[in-house]
């Protein structure tokens, strides 16, 4: 076995990218960091390195503990890392009267500002005060 792998090849083997070619574009946009680092995706990565990248809008932060080549099953890959990211956050508020049936056309303007109120957006501003 390799003592060094490429980043995007550890991503999408470790099952964080559904794909390598969707890592090798997350890193070209900039998206993974090595140790800090903002990295190409041919960039050699270690154990012992911390992998940061955004994903689906949250960041992630991953301790590289094994190198795998190959893609492998989900458990084999949870024992490749570890991970230091925070939970996400939970979304307390629920729309459920916010969604509008579909085929009901645009809502009225009295629609409008209730589902903004709900949504917690302050539409009532007077545009020269």
């Amino acid at each position: 076995m390799s003592d060094t792998v490429r980043v995007d090849i550890w991503l999408w083997s470790v099952r964080k990218m559904k794909s390598r070619s969707l890592a090798t574009t997350a890193c070209r946009a900039g998206h993974v960091k090595v140790n800090g680092n903002t990295v190409k995706a041919s960039h050699k990565i270690k154990v012992g390195d911390m992998v940061s990248y955004r994903f689906e809008g949250f960041d992630r932060s991953l301790e590289v503990l094994q190198i795998l080549t190959k893609r492998v099953g989900a458990s084999l890959a949870e024992q490749a890392y570890i991970d230091h990211s925070p939970p996400r956050p939970k979304f307390s508020i629920v729309l459920t009267s916010g969604v509008r049936l579909r085929g009901s056309g645009r809502p009225t303007k009295r629609e409008r500002r209730q589902l903004d109120s709900l949504r917690g957006r302050n539409t009532n501003l007077n545009r020269y005060g």
